[in-house]
């Protein structure tokens, strides 16, 4: 009895051993990722000062060309970051914007290049980085412009406009205070602990500026517009119109035709810039 009882005992434990190893052997089923964000696009494609008449309005025929009907509503915006500049060279953009008669816009930008054409892997480093399709507090978009393009995804929030009037901006460090209150935990802790909120403490508005914007339909895209953009201009010295031709939509497809076509019409009336301008990068830089 006493032996069978150790046979047993013994049995026993070695079926337990064999389990354990069975189950450090067996490899855990691996967690799948997010798939990658589905992106829209905005095509832009920017024009020279000859699309304007003397008041610096689009003239009637670029209206007629690309389909703009509206009359120009206006907004402010300025962009937040410090003297060095240390969001913009991290990828990130903070933007504050005022539209007549609307709330401010507070935009979380963070930016990823596109090299090539190669949208899919802009995705898969945007995924990497923690930017996929289970994130729904950011929208996910292609900006098409002449030769470049570029992933973003923005993060947008609102604040109460109440006490300002027209396109009026709230004091730099007014506007800061909102922005670090309101700011998103992937940009609070980009690459270490309160790195976004620290350094969104220490910066300034770079601006404001106000644009005109004139809405229409073209095309595939129900959503046209072209924005004139006053600039200060290199060092300082006089004004500079930044003529910004855009459409939305949201298939590939659709942006690759309106892409083309603009550009044709663009360039068959002698109103094509060859070359990409930056808004974000000037209002940054001369403000």
């Amino acid at each position: 009895m006493i032996l069978m009882s150790r046979v047993r005992r013994s049995a026993a434990v070695s079926a337990i051993a064999l389990a354990a190893s069975v189950a450090v052997l067996t490899p855990a089923t691996p967690a799948h990722a997010a798939a990658n964000a589905v992106p829209t696009y905005e095509v832009k494609i920017n024009l020279t000062a000859a699309a304007l008449d003397v008041s610096h309005n689009p003239t009637s025929a670029v209206k007629a060309a690309f389909g703009i009907t509206g009359s120009a509503s206006a907004r402010s915006y300025s962009y937040y970051d410090t003297d060095a500049l240390q969001l913009d060279d991290e990828g990130w953009n903070v933007r504050l914007r005022h539209k007549s008669g609307s709330s401010f816009e507070e935009t979380y930008k963070m930016r990823f290049a596109i090299v090539g054409g190669d949208i899919d892997a802009a995705l898969d480093e945007a995924n990497a980085a923690g930017f996929d399709s289970s994130d729904t507090n950011y929208d996910a978009q292609v900006d098409w412009g002449y030769a470049k393009q570029t992933l973003s995804f923005s993060n947008e929030k609102s604040h109460s406009a109440s006490g300002y009037s027209g396109t009026a901006m709230p004091t730099s460090g007014t506007g800061r205070t909102w922005l670090v209150n309101d700011i998103p935990g992937k940009l609070q802790d980009w690459g270490s602990n309160n790195w976004g909120k620290d350094i969104l403490k220490v910066s300034r508005a770079h601006g404001p500026v106000t644009a005109k914007v004139y809405k229409g339909a073209w095309g595939t895209s129900d959503d046209a517009s072209i924005e004139v953009l006053p600039v200060a201009g290199a060092g300082g010295i006089g004004t500079e119109y930044v003529v910004e031709l855009s459409f939305k939509t949201d298939k590939y497809s659709d942006a690759a035709a309106l892409h083309n076509n603009a550009i044709a019409v663009a360039e068959s009336n002698g109103w094509l810039y060859h070359g990409d301008i930056l808004k974000t990068q000037l209002v940054l830089d001369r403000y």
